[in-house]
């Protein structure tokens, strides 16, 4: 797994150890990123929020690419310790923050992000369940995109929200959402 573009293009990351997490691959972190590039046309000065955040390789992607800050949310302890071990390899302390627990556990934002980037266990259905409570606690706001990796057989539909476009991927699917 490498980083695919910016600052910190081709540096390598470590990803979770054992088999609780799938990271998104290469391939498909470079579709998702051309399709948020075609949308936002820059990363910089972003508040990007990474959740099920995995190896982290989506929201260090934001930061490489410009995004100001990342909050990298995750519970499962290797991954978290992938998430750190990358973040101090890139030197990245300074615009990041992790935190430990679930995504279903948030708390209200002080003010929405402008991108959240959701990789959440295919077949579960969490990533409907946590873009719900989200926008319920002010995560997201009018100007806000949302990028959703599923399986390619689940269905997005969460009310309040509509989707801006959708590619198959491998197994998976990528879903960008906006407000309704």
């Amino acid at each position: 797994m490498r980083i695919i573009a910016g600052k910190w293009r081709g540096r390598k990351l470590i990803a979770p150890k054992g088999e609780a997490t799938r990271p998104t691959a290469d391939r498909a972190r470079e579709t998702l990123f051309s399709m948020l590039t075609s949308r936002l046309g820059a990363f910089e000065g972003l508040r990007v929020a990474d959740l099920f955040a995995g190896s982290g390789a989506l929201g260090l992607e934001a930061l490489s690419r410009g995004a100001a800050h990342c909050l990298f949310v995750e519970q499962d302890r290797a991954a978290l310790d992938a998430i750190r071990a990358n973040i101090t390899a890139l030197d990245a302390r300074a615009r990041t923050h992790v935190e430990a627990g679930s995504v279903m556990s948030l708390r209200a934002s002080a003010q929405p992000y402008d991108l959240i980037l959701l990789d959440p266990p295919y077949h579960t259905g969490a990533g409907g369940v946590a873009l719900d409570r989200l926008l319920r606690l002010g995560w997201i706001g009018p100007e806000s995109w949302i990028a959703l990796e599923t399986s390619g057989k689940e269905t997005t539909d969460i009310k309040g929200l509509a989707i801006e476009s959708e590619r198959p991927v491998g197994k998976g699917k990528l879903t960008l959402l906006r407000p309704a």
